[in-house]
């Protein structure tokens, strides 16, 4: 009987341990999220393109906060209603990079730059970074010259790395992404009007007040001081 009490005891005293937050995020947010998830404990982060990690959301992905690189990608969320307190939290900028010692380029003279060299840009149909840097060379009237040159890949961090090895002559990122790796140089930077504004936009999954935690953190001095010191930049304006 003793012992039957004392385990009962020890069950009623053990503490109820909480599931870490998922966090779904954006690639270019690696450094500033994981910096943030180190400081709050408990956070679990998957990184990936934005446009395929909405669409784990939409078939049930075990997100509590997700965090994408454009609001079109969240809109289809909203529309879907597996998503709520939507907020823009950060921008950024675009730039075109090369390997560490590459000279500046004119984006104007981006075909001729490239010869016979490839181009390494997100998916311009779901990676955000590929979409602002295929509106922006359309913009720019380059985009039909240098299209056949283009190899598109489906993060943002994939082409820093592409251009890392030299296995490409450029690629398009945020300045962000271009900050975290010596093995690179911003060789020309897109105007911001050029392209759609970079929204980074975020939302809560699942309601668990943990979740709710994580992104009012992200929101507030904490989350918005550790972007900064990661060189995002405020959210634009509606």
């Amino acid at each position: 009987m003793k012992l039957i009490l004392f385990l009962c005891a020890s069950l009623i005293a053990a503490p109820v341990v909480a599931d870490p937050v998922v966090v779904f995020a954006a690639a270019s947010l690696k450094e500033p999220i994981d910096a943030l998830a180190a400081d709050l404990g408990d956070v679990v982060v998957s990184y990936g393109g934005s446009g395929a990690l909405a669409r784990q959301v939409l078939l049930g992905g075990p997100a509590d906060v997700v965090l994408l690189a454009n609001n079109t990608w969240m809109h289809e969320l909203q529309t879907a209603g597996v998503v709520s307190d939507v907020a823009d939290f950060a921008s950024n900028s675009l730039v075109l990079i090369g390997p560490a010692g590459s000279p500046d380029v004119e984006i104007a003279d981006l075909s001729q730059a490239l010869g016979t060299d490839k181009l390494a840009m997100g998916f311009t149909q779901a990676v955000p970074a590929g979409i602002y840097g295929h509106a922006a060379l359309l913009t720019l009237s380059v985009w039909d010259d240098v299209v056949p040159n283009v190899v598109e890949v489906d993060n943002v961090r994939a082409v820093l790395a592409l251009v890392a090895r030299g296995e490409v002559a450029f690629g398009i990122t945020y300045a962000t992404d271009a900050a975290v790796s010596d093995a690179v140089r911003v060789v020309a930077r897109f105007d911001a009007d050029l392209h759609p504004p970079i929204r980074y936009t975020g939302a809560v999954v699942s309601g668990r007040a943990e979740a709710m935690a994580f992104w009012a953190a992200l929101q507030g001095a904490q989350g918005q001081t550790v972007l900064s010191d990661a060189g995002f930049l405020a959210s634009v304006a509606p």
